[in-house]
Parts: structure tokens; sequence; C-alpha cells
């Protein structure tokens, strides 16, 4: 027989019935009937029932062992009566009556219950991640994690896709964040830098002649936390040669599209919009800021923004609230809410009062009841205007307006909040579906608002629409790249790119963002040089993996699809990580530290 097992906790059946078998695993829970000792037994495969009869030689030994010991049983399988079987477990139809039963490994008390569904406090979960990790919802998301990943690499390699590993030691580049640094112990005052992405070495591969490249690729970002972000996350890295922006939508529409309908309807039956014929909508970004105030719309929210700043700048409308904003430069945004006319004032009400815990100073609207203009902003927008708006709007008997008014940028971020506010208020946000789209021609530049600086507004390494005689003619705020994003229920999956694969574009590109040739040839020398040995036309995208899974597994938070991961001030309990060196490590490094000087309290300052 073997050592520890000849069966899992899942395994056993009626069939295996008055047979001797041997299961070992974490004690779940422990139940005394009166002198009759059952033990719930589990492993990561399941769990099975067994039972210590009184009067056994083992049984006050066996009674005082602490749920999550590790114990081995050897026993005999029997079946469990009518009135005690258990459909709701595989093994609920058997039992195993107890022989002996060895202690592998003795559980102390425990700091939170693994047996409950009921989670303990964030701090207590991260310090003893291993207890946390054995509850059985933690053990499913996990392993959906890994199920997920090998669906990925089978679906990829179906796809003539190969996939290799790219280093974790690089070079510092500006791609948008704060890079993970790792000082040099050979080479003084001298940092590697952990990658934000594979960037350049996958392009790179394009260069060396390889045609299609995926990698399961780690990437390190130093950026405050956030429910959707971490640290450290991963990602489906993908490259191709010889493609244009479509041929990377139409392969891999299918990858992703076939995943979610293999994991999507795990907690619930789910649709996925149809990648079979036609793909998925193509959205402007300047169109999805528009339409949406976002550039990750979830489509499932019918409602629809649109822009009436020409009504409120009419001559004959005196809403003074508005035009001041309007002659500085502001817009007015505003939101369909199809036939709430029958909606109580109380509806209305708590939408205005909502804005304003937003910090707006309310939400206003407009009611359209036949034909004519109702509501608190009624009175001062005239027939003529009122008819305008409806014709701009789609306003029909029944329908409310609702309106956003301020700068463009924080225009649009409200509008995107009311939109979805409003849609929900309503109920009409569309359910059991995944909706995916692309958003397609992001600026290739933006400016700074603080200093004026023209910056890059997605990914520096993209290939301007137009090439080089749009750079050379156009204001750089009017330049759009190859960029495109993948969007599914107002998450962002995926961000990619056409490359820009000729030197002499790719210096002009970062001359505009004020990157001389020198500090290009210092920070992506090795990459701009291969583009002068033949560079293929090339281009990809990368899908966060950690995103898809917390869809799958429909948690907000993605700290609940990771085994081992920090918390929100990215602070390992669990590991004492970040944590101090000793003096000989830091010499080692050649690094002296300059600490900042802790804040004096009140006391301290008075003394």
């Amino acid at each position: 027989m073997h050592t520890y097992r000849t069966h899992t906790c899942a395994a056993l059946r009626p069939e295996h019935v008055g047979q001797t078998i041997r299961i070992s695993g974490w004690v779940h829970s422990v139940r005394d009937h009166g002198g009759l000792l059952f033990i719930d037994l589990r492993d990561t495969y399941g769990m099975t029932q067994c039972v210590l009869p009184g009067g056994h030689k083992q049984f006050a030994e066996i009674s005082n062992w602490r749920v999550e010991s590790v114990i081995t049983i050897d026993g005999k399988v029997v079946a469990r009566n009518d009135a005690t079987k258990n459909d709701r477990l595989p093994t609920g139809h058997i039992e195993v009556v107890i022989e002996t039963a060895t202690m592998q490994g003795a559980a102390k008390v425990l700091p939170l219950q693994v047996a409950s569904e009921e989670d303990a406090g964030e701090d207590v979960r991260l310090k003893y991640r291993y207890l946390d990790l054995r509850r059985d919802k933690m053990q499913k998301k996990i392993k959906l994690r890994s199920k997920v990943v090998s669906s990925l690499r089978k679906r990829m390699t179906e796809n003539g896709f190969n996939e290799f590993q790219t280093p974790i030691l690089t070079a510092s580049s500006p791609e948008g964040a704060r890079d993970f640094l790792v000082p040099s112990r050979v080479h003084p005052g001298k940092f590697y830098a952990l990658p934000q992405a594979p960037q350049q070495f996958k392009q790179l591969l394009m260069m060396s002649g390889f045609d299609r490249y995926f990698q399961i690729a780690p990437c390190f970002r130093d950026e405050d936390g956030r429910a959707d972000r971490l640290a450290e996350f991963y990602q489906l890295d993908v490259e191709m040669s010889f493609v244009t922006q479509e041929d990377v939508f139409a392969t891999m529409e299918p990858v992703i599209g076939g995943l979610f309908e293999e994991f999507g309807s795990i907690n619930a039956p789910h649709t996925v919009t149809n990648w079979r014929e036609g793909g998925w909508p193509h959205i402007k970004y300047n169109d999805a800021m528009l339409k949406y105030g976002s550039d990750k719309p979830d489509l499932r929210n019918p409602l629809v923004i649109c822009d009436v700043t020409s009504v409120f700048a009419r001559a004959d409308v005196e809403f003074k609230a508005f035009k001041g904003i309007i002659e500085q430069g502001g817009v007015v945004r505003a939101i369909r809410a199809p036939k709430v006319g029958a909606q109580p004032r109380s509806f209305f009400d708590k939408l205005n009062g909502w804005a304003q815990e937003q910090g707006a100073k309310g939400l206003g609207y407009i009611l359209i009841e036949a034909g004519e203009g109702k509501g608190p902003i009624a009175k001062f927008v005239p027939p003529a205007a009122t008819e305008e708006l409806k014709k701009i709007a789609g306003l029909e008997d029944g329908d409310a307006v609702f309106f956003v008014c301020d700068k463009e940028g924080p225009a649009a971020k409200f509008a995107s909040k009311a939109r979805d506010k409003i849609c929900d208020d309503m109920g009409v946000r569309e359910t059991g579906t995944y909706k995916f789209c692309w958003i397609v021609d992001f600026p290739q530049y933006e400016r700074d608002e603080k200093t004026g600086k023209i910056e890059f507004s997605h990914n520096p390494f993209s290939m301007p629409q137009g090439g080089m005689q749009a750079l050379e003619d156009k204001d750089p705020l009017d330049i759009y790249a190859y960029q495109y994003d993948c969007v599914c229920n107002g998450h962002e999956l995926c961000s990619g790119a056409i490359r820009n694969h000729k030197p002499e574009i790719m210096e002009r590109v970062f001359a505009i963002a004020g990157y001389s040739k020198d500090v290009l040839e210092k920070k992506f020398g090795g990459m701009l040089t291969a583009f002068g040995y033949g560079a293929p036309p090339h281009g990809g995208c990368a899908f966060g993996i950690d995103r898809i899974v917390m869809i799958f597994a429909n948690e907000p938070n993605l700290r609940e699809v990771y085994p081992f991961v920090m918390n929100g001030a990215f602070e390992d309990p669990m590991m004492s990580a970040p944590s101090e060196v000793d003096a000989q490590q830091l010499k080692d490094l050649h690094i002296k530290l300059d600490l900042p000087k802790p804040k004096l309290n009140k006391t301290d300052e008075a003394a």
C-alpha cells in the first residue's frame, strides 16, 4: 500500500464498499455524536466523511486533534444508509470506518477559519495566506486561473505562435509608469529595471525572423495600488510580423472569444458577442470619449452621451450656470434617458443628490411632454432651442435628458459616471452577456495639463497614422496612432499597436516628445540599431490575464485570483516584504540611504 494514500478524498464511491483504503488530508471538521466521532477529511480534490467508533483505542487521542491538522487514515469503506446520504458530496453515499489514524502535521489554534465561507480581515488573510488558500472558494479561483492560462497556451500554439521567455533584468525605459529598479553589484552606480512589459524584446524577436511570438509574461510597475492593479501582474504578450491592425483583431478575437465561451459561464450563464461573423465593433477613441465618456465603455449600458453645447450657447438660451462655463471653453454633455417621464419626482431628486455627493452642484434635466420641455431647466430653454435639443439628442415624448457642464475632460469623466448611475437606477443594463469592442485611433500625443509639455499618450513605439508626413505637417495633437485597446463590459483587457519599424520615423516621434537622438540611442539603442538591419512591419498586443480571471470569478479585486499577493500598500505581511537589509548588503551594492525625516507631531513641535 502507498505510504500516504490509495485514493484521494474525492475518489471513493459505492463501488469501493468493502475495500480497505488509505487517505490523507486536512481535518476539515470534527463532530462528536455521543461517543461516535465523525471527521471530514479534505484534500484539494474533495471531502470524505470518516467515522471513529466509540471504544476505539485511539479515540481519546484523535478526539483532541485540532482542525487543519494533516492526518492519514486507514479504514474500510462502508455504505451510508438512506437517512445519512449526502447528495451534495460526490462521496456522500459512503464513509470510511477508521481502523488507524496517523498524525502527519499537527495544527495550532487557527487565526482564521478555513471551514468558513466568511472572509477574515485582509491583513489576517494575507499574513496567513496559506490558510486562506485552503478554503474551497479560494481553491476554485486559483485552479480557475491555472486552467485559463493552460487554455490560452493551447489556443496560441494551435494558431502557430511560439512561446519564448524574455529577460526579467533589463534597462529602464519611459513606458508610462514608474520602474522597479535593481542595483547592480558589479557595475557601481548602475541599475537594472524589472520590465513593465517585454515591449522591446518582443519587437526584437520579430526582427530576429520569428513570425509569431507569445508569452505568459510577468510585468512590474511601481504604481499606486488599486483593486484592479497590482505591482506585479501577468499578461498574454503577443507579437506578429507582416500584419495590419485588422490582422491582429482577426487573430485574437477567436482566442479571447473562445476563452470567454469556455470559462465565462462559471458563475452564471453568459453569451459572448459574436466574433465568428463580422468581429467586434471598432470605436474611435474620440467617439468613445464623446458617446460614453470613457475609453473603456460598457456596451451593456444602452445610454449614449451627446454634445449639446450649441444649444446652450444660443443667444435665446439664458441659462447662466452653463453660459459662463461655455464662454471659458467648457462643453455641455447630454444623456438621454428613454421613457422615464413616468418615474416619480424622487427618481430625479435621488440622481440630483447623488451628483452633489460626487462634488457637482447637481444633475440638471429636462423632460419632454407633449413635445415641450418640462422641469427645472426648461424655463431657460425656449421652444426653438428645445427643438434643436430634441433633434441632437433624439428625444421623444416621455424621455428625459440629463446635463453635465464643465471643461471637456472633467465633463467626459462625470458624464460617464452619470451615464452608469442613470442606467442602473433605470435597471436597463443588459445582463448575461460579455460585450466586446476595440477602441482604435488613439492620439499619438497629449499635452500635460500642468507643464504644457507634449507627451506620449499611449505607447511610444506605435506607428503614427500618416507616417513621416503626418509628423512633419500636422499639429502633434492631431496625429493619431495605430494603437488599440480591447474592452469588455467596461474593463480594459488589452492594449496593443502596430509598431513603428522605421528608425527615421522613430527619431521624429521621440523628438516631438522632447527626446533627443542621443537620449533615444542611449535608452533604446539596441532596438534602434536593429531597425537598420531589416525590420519587418509588425504589431501585437497584451491581454491582462489577471483581469480576465477576475471577470470569470466575478471578483472586484485582483487579489482574489492570485495565490500570493501584497496588500494595497504593496506590503507582504506573510513574508515581511519590503524589509530592511543589513549594512554589508548595502555596501556591496554601493548604496547609501537618504531616508525622509519622520514627521513631527504637535507635541514634538512645541518642544
